[in-house]
């Protein structure tokens, strides 16, 4: 990294622009590749639903689905249910999803260019050049704005192609996108202030934040068809309010706007009161004497994930009982053809359904395996992990106890997911057998998670920069696993997935073969892993 000298002048914000180039120099891979994705991912929205739902009859067949308040915790406050068209239907029902990831990418740069620089040590030497007291956070929100422009402005461009929607209805879509973007960034960066650990800050941001702004909406847009005021105390239910294609209303969207303005005000404010490094909480001091278990590596690892995986178990357990409520309206003369293809037929549709969800929740629990090898390459890089070793602790003892722990939260997770899915049915169908029926099911789909969590820890102990590129795994099991049998893939793509294999009980039998199959490549995965971590340095860069 070669640091440029900023020009004189400026006050506070002195070498801003130079920053802001360097940050865009750092991210010339990983903006690109969320803003391509992101775009592609809506690409391919656009282009399925035709697909799915081929006639008027078959969107007419989901009004019951997204109409109740079930469905409108999912899908916002429906304003499209009195004309149901493609182009009111797409952006309504798929346009929550597409923000909520535009709001992730968001929370991540903010966090990247501002908590992790700090932590590092690498923005102390920043700012031992001329380089003014705000110039970091702002750079690090002028990155997250031109990254949000860049976004909305591909998904505009590609809406505005497709002949379904109309230009005033995608522009407004686009700049609500853009508007949610905003005002997490101006979120995040008032809460990196917070604390010393860009790890708690993430946390903070994408649970309290993101997950708390979700909860006010959902529980806002279940009260009535259009929302209740609940609904207005939630950034993310601004743009969903502005109703594309339907009212098309741009005046939530100065809520958005007044809502990062204030945010980022507050990060500004907080910033100057605190040291470069220290957060506004300080951290508390430990005990004197630790616990016994506490001194081994597993309660080292333990220590550090046990919190993470009880947020997990818990999101997932209150998402999985809303979709297990959901099972009373899979019913299939509700349902296109093209849907009761993906749930397995119409025969057994229930079971097809509460299948199926095992295999989103898989999906879902296999991104906390990714995040936490992420989270133990943050350990290295932050330089945490080398005085653990330095003391009477193996590398493979190391990696191993956090790979055990990883596995430990993965079926933890897994099972009150399935237990709480399990339950949500059981309520509305009144057949208590269930809870017992899908915890095993999701159970049953621990394996493939275990497969990408050695893919994970082999990309960690060979090449440890590329430890992210395990989320394309992720992606390509959601992808066939949801839409695979829609596109008539090819059984190879199928074979490929390693989610795929385990059966989709209760629709089907357990069989052992595959379970014990995943379970050896998950080994021989860790295993590979683990002697590549011992063969290399320590990359505390």
């Amino acid at each position: 990294m070669t640091a440029t000298t900023p020009a004189r002048g400026g006050g506070t914000l002195v070498g801003t622009g130079s920053l802001v180039r360097m940050m865009l120099r750092r991210d010339r891979v990983k903006l690109p590749s969320w803003i391509l994705g992101i775009s592609l991912f809506w690409l391919y929205y656009t282009r399925l639903v035709p697909t799915a739902y081929p006639t008027k009859a078959d969107l007419d067949a989901i009004v019951g689905m997204m109409g109740g308040a079930t469905g409108r915790m999912w899908t916002g406050p429906t304003y499209f249910l009195d004309n149901m068209t493609y182009e009111t239907f797409i952006p309504a029902a798929y346009g929550g999803y597409l923000i909520l990831v535009i709001v992730l990418m968001s929370i991540l740069l903010i966090v990247r260019h501002t908590r992790v620089e700090e932590q590092t040590g690498r923005a102390e030497l920043v700012r031992a050049s001329v380089v003014g007291r705000h110039a970091p956070l702002t750079a690090a929100l002028l990155v997250a704005l031109i990254a949000n422009g860049a976004t909305a402005g591909l998904i505009a461009i590609m809406m505005i192609a497709d002949p379904i929607f109309s230009t005033a209805g995608s522009l407004l879509f686009a700049a609500g996108c853009f508007a949610s973007g905003l005002a997490f960034a101006g979120l995040t960066a008032a809460i990196v202030q917070v604390t010393e650990y860009s790890r708690t800050a993430t946390s903070l941001a994408a649970g309290a934040g993101l997950g708390g702004a979700f909860l006010i909406k959902a529980l806002g847009d279940m009260g009535h068809e259009h929302g209740t005021l609940l609904s207005w105390f939630s950034p993310m239910a601004w743009p969903q309010q502005t109703a594309p294609f339907v009212l098309d209303r741009w005046w939530p969207l100065a809520l958005s706007v007044a809502f990062a303005v204030a945010t980022a005000a507050l990060g500004y404010w907080l910033a100057a009161r605190r040291d470069v490094g220290a957060g506004l909480i300080a951290p508390r001091a430990g005990k004197a004497r630790a616990k016994g278990w506490l001194g081994t590596p597993v309660g080292l690892a333990w220590r550090l994930e046990r919190r993470t995986i009880m947020w997990w178990a818990i999101g997932l357990g209150v998402l999985g009982m809303s979709m297990g409520a959901f099972a009373e309206r899979a019913v299939p003369g509700e349902m296109p053809e093209a849907l009761l293809v993906v749930l397995g037929g119409a025969e057994n549709i229930t079971a097809g359904y509460l299948a199926y969800m095992g295999v989103f929740m898989a999906s879902i629990v296999a991104v906390y395996a990714v995040l936490a090898m992420q989270g133990l390459r943050a350990e290295e890089t932050g330089g945490r992990g080398e005085p653990v070793l330095a003391a009477a602790v193996s590398r493979w003892s190391w990696l191993g106890a956090n790979l055990l722990v990883g596995t430990i939260g993965v079926v933890v997770i897994m099972g009150v997911a399935g237990a709480m899915t399990g339950l949500g049915a059981a309520s509305v169908l009144g057949d208590n057998a269930l809870i017992w029926e899908v915890t095993a099911a999701h159970l049953n789909h621990v394996p493939p998670i275990l497969v990408v969590l050695g893919v994970a820890a082999l990309l960690f102990g060979l090449l440890p920069r590329a430890t992210g590129a395990s989320w394309a795994l992720v992606a390509y099991g959601f992808i066939v696993g949801t839409f695979g049998a829609l596109m008539d893939l090819p059984d190879v793509a199928f074979d490929i997935s390693p989610f795929e294999h385990p059966a989709r009980m209760p629709l089907e039998e357990f069989e052992l073969v595959p379970v014990a199959v995943l379970v050896a490549i998950a080994v021989g995965l860790v295993a590979a892993g683990l002697v590549a971590f011992r063969r290399r340095d320590l990359d505390v860069t």
